[in-house]
């Protein structure tokens, strides 16, 4: 069997499998708007990681910016 006609009879098997099943759950949109969530909150924690060891960096005396 070539690897096309494989490719074809599970992709075939999968979509009848798929409409056969009634109950999907929720629709992507609740899942989407959590993730931008979580991604923005990962933002933010990041930003201000970042923000309190610059600031931490600057306060030692005599400290340079690496080149």
């Amino acid at each position: 069997m070539s690897l096309v006609t494989y490719l074809h009879v599970a992709l075939t098997a999968r979509l009848a499998e798929l409409r056969r099943d009634g109950e999907r759950g929720d629709s992507p949109v609740p899942t989407a708007v959590i993730i931008f969530g979580l991604v923005f909150v990962a933002t933010v924690v990041t930003g201000v990681a970042l923000a309190k060891a610059n600031d931490w960096m600057n306060a030692i005396p005599g400290h340079k910016n690496p080149q």
